[in-house]
């Protein structure tokens, strides 16, 4: 019986690198990924293990939720809503 398919997993690996001046490489190396994986889970073409996501949320210091999520990211332009507003 095949699987359903899975959702999407979002990712700012690539947002987290430019902001850190990180190179594909330099992160693969650290996470001990080839530098074409780091590419390939910035496009959305493969999906990291929980493994690897924990390591890369290791090496930038943050909580894995800040790197992956199953649900889209807001762009980086997008309003952000005012606290005024919100209530």
């Amino acid at each position: 019986m095949p699987r359903p398919e899975e959702p999407p997993v979002h990712n700012r690996v690539a947002v987290f690198r430019a902001e850190r001046g990180v190179s594909r490489r330099d992160l693969a190396a650290a996470v001990d990924v080839h530098y074409q994986t780091i590419g390939y889970v910035e496009r959305g073409e493969y999906r990291p293990s929980l493994a690897l996501a924990l390591r890369m949320a290791r090496f930038f210091d943050v909580p894995v939720e800040a790197l992956f999520s199953l649900d889209a990211f807001p762009r980086l332009g997008a309003p952000v809503p005012h606290a005024e507003e919100s209530r």
